[in-house]
C-alpha cells in the first residue's frame, strides 16, 4: 500500500516500535495536554452548561471568553481554572493510552489487506474512529466526575474531589450515571477521532507539497494537528454540548448560582430542548472557546506522541 497506515505519521513510520511505546506515548501526550489547555476546557464546559445566551446585552453570568474567566478567577480563584484536573488528567491519560495504541492495532490489522492507493484517507479515518470508540468506553467515567467537578459552584460544593464524588453518584444515584451520555458521546467520538486521523493525515500532505518539505517536523505537527483539531471539533459540536447537558441531569443542587437549569430526557429530547429554548445557535453555545482547545490539544497530541516516540527510539 502506497500510504503505509500502520503509524499515526511518517515519523512514527519510520521508527520501530511496540505498542506499548504506543501506549506511554498517548499517556504523555494526554497528560501534557490536559494540563496546558485545561483553562479553556473549564470555561467552554461553563459556556455549554449556561442556558442564558453568552453574549453582552444579555444578563447572564458568563458573556464572553474574557468576562468568564476574569469572573472565574474573581469568584473562585485562579486555581478554578483548573477545576476537575485530577479527573481529567485521569481521562486524558486513560483516553490517550488507549486511542493511539489501539489505533496502532487497528492500523496494523487493516495493512494484512491490500487496498488501493486512493482509500488510504478512508482508513486512516475508520482506524482513528475504532480508536476514539475504545478510548472513550474505557475513560468515560472519568469525564463524567470531571464534568461534575467543573459543573458545581465553589460557593455551594456538593462533591469535595475524584474519590468523594465517585462514591455519592453510587450512593445517591446509580452506577449507570457513570455512563451517563455515552451514546451521543460515542455518536461524536466516532467521527471526530476519524476526522482528527484523516485531516492530520491530509493537512501533512498538504503542507509536505506546499512546503516541498517531506516527512514531519514540529512545524508539521503543530500546523497539521491544528486544522485538523479544528475541523474535527466544529463538524460534531452539537453533540458534544448535548453530552455536558445529559451529564449534569439530577445535579440541580449543585448548580446554584448558574442561572436557569436545564432539564432533558435522553439525546433526542435534549436536542429539542435546547433548540425550542435557546435557538439552533444553541447547539454551538461554547463553540469559540471549544475551537481554540481543539486546536491546541489535536496540535499538541500528535506533536507530543510523536516526540515522546523519538525519544524512546533515541534510547535504543
Amino acid at each position: 500500500m502506497h500510504d503505509d497506515i500502520s503509524e499515526t505519521s511518517q515519523i512514527a513510520k519510520q521508527l520501530p516500535h511496540s505498542n506499548i511505546d504506543h501506549a506511554i506515548a498517548g499517556a504523555v501526550s494526554g497528560f501534557v495536554t490536559r494540563f496546558t489547555c485545561q483553562p479553556l476546557d473549564v470555561i467552554k464546559i461553563r459556556f455549554q452548561l449556561q442556558v442564558e445566551p453568552i453574549a453582552d446585552h444579555y444578563i447572564s453570568k458568563y458573556r464572553s471568553i474574557t468576562q468568564a474567566c476574569a469572573l472565574i478567577v474573581k469568584e473562585e480563584g485562579v486555581s478554578a481554572l483548573w477545576k476537575g484536573h485530577v479527573p481529567a488528567q485521569l481521562l486524558s491519560v486513560v483516553y490517550g493510552t488507549g486511542k493511539f495504541s489501539s489505533y496502532n492495532l487497528i492500523s496494523k490489522l487493516a495493512n494484512d489487506y491490500t487496498f488501493h492507493d486512493r482509500w488510504h484517507h478512508l482508513l486512516h479515518f475508520l482506524a482513528g474512529a475504532g480508536a476514539g470508540i475504545f478510548a472513550t468506553i474505557v475513560s468515560f467515567p472519568f469525564d463524567t466526575v470531571r464534568t461534575r467537578l467543573v459543573a458545581q459552584s465553589s460557593n455551594h460544593r456538593v462533591y469535595q474531589g475524584i474519590l468523594h464524588c465517585g462514591i455519592e453518584i453510587v450512593r445517591t444515584e446509580t452506577p449507570r450515571t457513570f455512563f451517563r451520555g455515552l451514546w451521543p458521546t460515542l455518536l461524536q467520538i466516532a467521527p471526530h477521532s476519524g476526522l482528527q486521523f484523516a485531516c492530520y493525515a491530509f493537512f501533512t500532505d498538504v503542507y509536505n507539497q506546499y512546503t516541498h518539505h517531506s516527512g514531519h517536523n514540529f512545524a508539521t505537527s503543530m500546523i497539521a494537528g491544528s486544522a485538523a483539531g479544528l475541523v474535527a471539533k466544529t463538524a460534531v459540536y452539537p453533540l458534544d454540548l448535548a453530552r455536558k447537558r445529559l451529564q449534569i441531569q439530577g445535579f440541580e443542587h449543585g448548580r446554584k448560582g448558574f442561572g436557569k437549569f436545564f432539564r432533558c430526557n435522553g439525546l433526542v429530547d435534549c436536542v429539542c430542548v435546547i433548540i425550542k429554548t435557546e435557538g439552533l445557535r444553541g447547539l454551538f453555545k461554547g463553540l469559540w472557546p471549544s475551537q481554540l482547545k481543539a486546536a491546541a490539544t489535536t496540535a499538541l497530541h500528535f506533536t507530543t506522541y510523536e516526540q515522546a516516540l523519538i525519544l524512546f527510539n533515541s534510547f535504543r
